[in-house]
């Protein structure tokens, strides 16, 4: 059963990124549209077609490896100078020399210009102001984001966040010492103080050594600073108000910093402590968020994703070196969609509630498009970041000749930036090959 629950986890992960990709591709086509633009292609995948339905001008589809998306708008940038001169003169132009990167401009132009109906075809992408281009381009990643949103606010707001309560959920009957290696009580076990007190499951811890009680992190924190020493908790049970006394057992434990990291003495070995035990566990329930607590866990996890995406050269080797030596991964460094399909059959698989598992799944999928959202804003060809620029500059170079009452300059051939477009394809390539070999080899878990 749990071998089959993470295979669910992992295909549940595969399906949500799929909803991701057609959403994101989704913002894109709709403005395209809106803005008069032809569209030709939408399709959610890469590699050979598995299925495909033509409705009007566009054609709709499905490909077989679902790591990306893609529409396809005519006239993405001008007509080739070079084409129009062949059309102009009645006959078309050979291949011409330069070297590789001369032929993947030319290549790049040769198809652009197949998707334009002829010199005044102005259902085009470049023609469009300045304003609708980035508008269309901000419409795939602005998906993502929206599409976070409302998954944090079914989590936080929906779900709720898991909160200790100040109800008892059980009591321990007996202290098992650490090192025996069971679970079961034994008669030469001590009873735990909190059965010897009488707590019972369903009690409410009202007061602490005359101190009111009002999470369960208050009182916990109050039996562990009194060991051996006799506590008056006030508990209310079945509506009554009752004063029962607790005396803590002293436990060794061990010092943790505040990354939860044991912390050594001078000779190396780990710091220990007395502190009080009682034998309780907390009644765990879902507390509901606010209805803006959805949009502020998105905006944070935002910040939280740049932080890694402006470093992610530096993560992904120190991810490389990970993969090599053995060592332990970063648990907030970058994953790939490998990484985070284990991590969602991990949820799956888990030993826990239903509903824990349903908000683990979500918190993974809304991450998840926080980074697409981060990721395709970065400002570098072929990513939407990059074409946002471009329409950018373009802008810039129209408002400079007409502040200087000069003519109006060409579009911006953005197909002059392919040798770039083609380094940083090759970059994202390398990097995304690291986090897979990691993610399979050298995987983080969540156990």
């Amino acid at each position: 059963m749990e071998a089959i629950a993470f295979v669910i986890g992992v295909v549940l992960m595969v399906v949500g990124l799929a909803v991701s990709i057609a959403l994101h591709e989704l913002g894109h086509l709709v403005p395209a549209k809106k803005f008069g633009v032809r569209v030709g292609q939408y399709m959610i995948g890469f590699g050979p077609t598995l299925w495909s339905r033509r409705i009007g001008e566009t054609q709709y589809g499905f490909k077989a490896i679902p790591l990306g998306g893609y529409i396809s708008m005519a006239g993405m940038y001008p007509p080739s100078p070079k084409e129009l001169a062949a059309a102009a003169s009645g006959h078309r132009t050979g291949r011409a020399g330069g070297g590789f990167f001369a032929t993947m401009v030319q290549d790049a132009r040769a198809a652009n210009d197949e998707t334009l109906a002829g010199d005044a075809d102005d259902r085009v992408f470049y023609k469009l102001p300045v304003w609708k281009r980035v508008v269309i381009m901000l419409g795939g990643p602005v998906m993502n984001l929206l599409f976070a949103i409302v998954l944090f606010s079914i989590l936080l707001t929906g779900i709720g966040v898991q909160t200790a309560t100040t109800t008892v959920n059980s009591v321990s009957e007996c202290i098992i010492p650490a090192d025996a290696g069971r679970t079961e009580c034994a008669a030469s076990d001590p009873v735990a103080p909190a059965a010897a007190a009488g707590l019972q499951p369903g009690d409410v811890i009202v007061e602490v050594d005359g101190q009111p009680i009002s999470t369960f992190a208050e009182a916990s924190a109050l039996i562990r600073e009194s060991p051996g020493e006799p506590l008056s908790i006030v508990i209310e049970r079945d509506g009554a108000q009752q004063t029962i006394t607790l005396t803590p057992t002293a436990i060794e434990q061990p010092v943790t910093d505040a990354a939860g990291q044991p912390v050594l003495d001078e000779n190396g070995g780990p710091q220990t402590q007395e502190v009080g035990f009682a034998g309780i566990r907390q009644e765990v329930e879902y507390l509901h968020q606010p209805i803006w607590a959805g949009p502020a866990a998105a905006v944070e996890n935002v910040g939280a994703v740049a932080g890694i995406i402006w470093q992610l050269p530096v993560k992904v080797y120190e991810t490389a070196v990970t993969l090599v030596t053995g060592g332990e991964r970063d648990p907030t460094g970058p994953l790939s969609i490998v990484g985070a399909g284990i991590l969602s059959g991990e949820v799956a698989a888990a030993e826990a509630p239903i509903l824990n598992r349903v908000a683990g799944f979500l918190g993974l999928l809304a991450s998840l498009n926080i980074a697409l959202f981060v990721f395709n804003l970065i400002p570098l060809l072929p990513l939407d970041g990059g074409h946002i620029v471009v329409a950018l500059w373009d802008g810039i170079k129209r408002m400079w000749a007409k502040l200087f009452h000069r003519p109006p300059p060409k579009p911006v051939d953005a197909t002059k930036l392919v040798p770039v477009t083609f380094v940083v394809v090759i970059a994202l390539i390398a990097m995304g090959a690291i986090l897979i070999l990691a993610d399979i080899f050298n995987p983080v878990s969540l156990l």
